[in-house]
């Protein structure tokens, strides 16, 4: 430890001494009295005006924020914080991971702040429930991995989406989609064409289902299922978002994204759309499309189109035991366009394929390919050139006929 980080942690222990724990001290209290500790140590040991500004700012963390992590969840240009352990923290940084130069007092300081984080949104993790999926007041979503599950733990990642949510015609700018494919989509979904997006880890699901969900007409009513709330529908008013809750010690039970599907649908929702679907709830979900809820949307992870299908099947087969077909004629008939996204070597986010599903076949769902993103080589700096090219006609058309979009 240098001798600015030992001065650091001697000085947030005489802050910690300093503290009135018998009554609620307000934030301005707790600056006051981290101004008088410098003032006194600046007697002793002079400090930079820019040197007394950050040791300030880091205590006041250290007390009343999530300490070190505090720096790194205000830069809007880090997407991506992994902890493991106290003195290991990686950033992604415009798609790019390094290692920080921060770190943890203690094991216990990381600690106390995982569980500040968590019941903060009214979830529990300990040794007897060591995995919990949280967020931060700014909307970024939190996993946490506790031992005995976590050798090397506690473990933490965070995923700090944007302030300001991407739109599609972000996504334009940033090269992920084209324009014309982009107001082709906006028809799809005014048409309430059930629409599933996959893609692998990273690759952006949420952000562009987000993107999407502003196409959806204002008047409608909409209703979101999450894990964790992630997603930012600013245009639709009447608007209910519901999440998870894991079980606790008190007796609260377990709500998972089955019950809220379930309940939703005594909702009288128009659009349902589930953040992500990961096992049993894709019965359930599949239920929704086929009975009256047009438009609905979700996204799942996969490496293909194709391969959507195939864990689609079995994450439905963890929800009920049905014959196959039965199950490949669930999806065909609910499941009307495929939207698959890659993260490519240059870190570059893109449409990769968009497909049809045409329905059921001698014992297969049939698969109509419908754009799919051809590389046409790179820059001398490694960004790959290339562009979403059309390869068919869309062939269900009657949605889009019957809201005069055709």
């Amino acid at each position: 430890m240098d001798n600015a980080e030992e001065r650091r942690r001697i000085l947030k222990e005489k802050l910690l001494e300093s503290i009135d724990y018998s009554r609620e001290s307000s934030d301005e209290e707790i600056r006051e009295l981290i101004d008088e500790m410098l003032v006194r140590e600046g007697r002793e040991t002079p400090l930079s005006l820019s040197a007394r500004s950050r040791l300030r700012r880091e205590l006041f963390h250290a007390v009343r924020k999530l300490d070190v992590l505090q720096e790194l969840v205000d830069d809007p240009q880090v997407t991506e914080i992994m902890i493991n352990g106290p003195d290991k923290i990686f950033i992604e940084q415009n798609g790019r991971l390094t290692e920080s130069e921060l770190r943890f007092d203690s094991v216990e300081k990381l600690q106390n702040v995982i569980q500040q984080i968590v019941s903060d949104c009214n979830r529990t993790v300990n040794e007897a429930s060591p995995i919990v999926d949280a967020r931060l007041e700014n909307g970024a979503r939190v996993n946490v991995v506790l031992n005995p599950v976590a050798l090397n733990g506690p473990i933490v990642t965070i995923r700090r989406f944007p302030d300001k949510p991407i739109t599609m015609e972000d996504l334009v700018s940033f090269g992920s989609i084209t324009e014309e494919v982009c107001e082709w989509l906006s028809r799809l979904v005014q048409a309430k064409y059930n629409i599933f997006i996959s893609g692998g880890t990273g690759s952006g699901k949420t952000t562009f289902l987000n993107a999407l969900s502003n196409y959806i007409p204002g008047e409608e009513r909409i209703i979101t299922i999450e894990d964790s709330a992630e997603l930012q529908i600013r245009n639709i008013r009447n608007l209910v978002r519901m999440e998870t809750r894991n079980a606790n010690v008190e007796g609260c039970r377990e709500i998972t994204i089955r019950d809220l599907i379930k309940t939703s649908l005594r909702m009288r929702p128009d659009r349902i759309i589930v953040g992500e679907v990961r096992g049993g709830e894709a019965f359930d979900m599949m239920q929704c499309l086929n009975t009256g809820h047009d438009g609905s949307m979700s996204t799942g992870h996969a490496n293909s189109s194709q391969d959507m299908l195939s864990r689609l099947e079995n994450m439905i087969l963890m929800g009920i035991e049905i014959p196959l077909e039965a199950i490949r004629q669930q999806i065909a008939s609910g499941i009307d366009i495929i939207v698959h996204l890659g993260r490519l070597r240059d870190k570059s986010r893109k449409v990769l394929e968009i497909v049809e599903v045409c329905g059921f076949e001698k014992g297969e769902i049939v698969l109509s390919p419908l754009y799919r993103f051809k590389e046409e080589g790179e820059t001398g700096g490694g960004k790959i050139l290339g562009t979403l090219r059309k390869e068919g006609e869309l062939s269900y058309v009657e949605k889009l006929q019957t809201a005069g979009l055709c």
